[in-house]
């Protein structure tokens, strides 16, 4: 599938979605989060895909919701807002139930609802001119999604700061290696060579354990130790 605002291309056995709005910071209007959810099906239904880079177009990675073009779509505006009160936004592979590994790769800046794609992926790589920033509470919105997530993966303590300071704190990429958010950095020729190398690295193991493991690894954020230990040994 290819859009405007979205890029969708299989590489060996590695999928890519790529934000396709540089000229806007990458952000989510109308026609990308419509986009979303087909592009993802179409990456978890071809049988090809194995594993999946998410990155963006240009020297930004996602700047989240493009409020400007969204205050000009209302319907498209109460829709994020129901998205947003069912904590259903649709947006990532995790929101969509992708089985596939999920690898992102932050090739620049990362700001507000850009940080559901950390949050949501299975490994997170990033270029050292990525950075990471919430900056909701600047403009009296309430971050919650998220930074919930983004606390999951790592300390609390910095994603709270984040959150409560705002466009005040940004997160370079090598602080968020040391936080654990991201798990390498490089210079930005690199990122998506190395995203390929790890996606195929990924790509190389059984598909059916890659299915479980990954199962097992997020449902033991939904339940208890017992429970996910028990549905990982069920596989």
């Amino acid at each position: 599938m290819q859009s405007e605002v979205l890029l969708v291309e299989r590489r060996g056995p590695v999928g890519w979605l790529v934000f396709n709005r540089p000229e806007r910071g990458n952000a989510m209007n109308a026609a990308m989060m419509a986009e979303l959810p087909r592009a993802w099906a179409q990456l978890e239904d071809d049988s090809d895909v194995v594993s999946i880079v998410v990155t963006g177009a240009g020297s930004v990675f996602q700047t989240g919701l493009d409020v400007a073009q969204l205050a000009t779509e209302p319907a498209a505006l109460r829709d994020m807002s129901r998205r947003t009160k069912r904590a259903e936004p649709g947006l990532t592979g995790w929101h969509l139930g992708v089985t596939k590994p999920i690898i992102t790769a932050v090739n620049g800046l990362c700001v507000g609802g850009g940080l559901h794609f950390v949050a949501d992926s299975d490994i997170v790589i990033a270029s050292n001119t990525a950075a990471f920033l919430d900056s909701h509470v600047s403009v009296g919105q309430v971050s919650a999604l998220e930074t919930i997530g983004l606390a999951r993966r790592a300390a609390f303590g910095p994603v709270a700061r984040m959150a409560l300071i705002g466009r005040h704190e940004r997160v370079g990429a090598e602080q968020a290696r040391r936080l654990g958010w991201v798990s390498e950095v490089f210079e930005p020729e690199d990122l998506r060579p190395a995203a390929q190398r790890l996606a195929e690295l990924v790509a190389s193991n059984d598909r059916r354990a890659l299915a479980a493991i990954k199962r097992a690894l997020w449902q033991s954020f939904e339940s208890g130790l017992r429970d996910a230990r028990g549905a990982a040994g069920e596989q």
